[in-house]
């Protein structure tokens, strides 16, 4: 899946939305993260591990992400649902606005045969789409909402 989402968050605030690994992350992500499956396992100054997913989704993932680059939250698949791995990242730029421009870009990798052609789908047509307005919204009303 590959998307670029403008927002009127800054890039520090669209980095410290996607790194924020306390309770307030269901709260930040509320229409993309599913409670009911979240779990932040382990913790580090740059980097965290936690099981997700999306509402509705028949699909979990334990991601470790790494944000020691200012620019660029990376995540890796350590476990999963469909039985497969992947990566990927979203890289965040300024706008002249203010606000912020990001790429997206993420792959899954090694799915069993059942759950291949449903990855698949998922991942492009309009879902890309989709996702990108989502994760707009979501920073939009980080960055309105300002600090804490």
């Amino acid at each position: 899946m590959r998307f670029d989402v403008v927002t009127k968050a800054s890039p520090g605030q669209v980095r410290d939305a996607l790194t924020d690994f306390t309770d307030r992350r269901l709260r930040i992500w509320n229409r993309t993260l599913d409670p009911k499956t979240y779990e932040l396992r382990d913790r580090g100054d740059t980097w965290a591990v936690a099981r997700e997913s999306s509402p509705g989704s028949p699909f979990w993932v334990v991601s470790r992400y790494d944000w020691s680059d200012p620019a660029v939250i990376r995540w890796t698949i350590v476990e999963s649902s469909y039985g497969g791995g992947g990566d990927g990242f979203a890289r965040i730029e300024p706008a002249g606005d203010g606000g912020s421009r990001l790429h997206v870009e993420w792959e899954n990798t090694g799915a069993r045969a059942a759950q291949r052609a449903m990855l698949v789908v998922l991942h492009r047509g309009p879902m890309g789409r989709l996702v990108a307005r989502m994760w707009a919204a979501a920073l939009d009303r980080y960055a309105a909402a300002g600090p804490g």
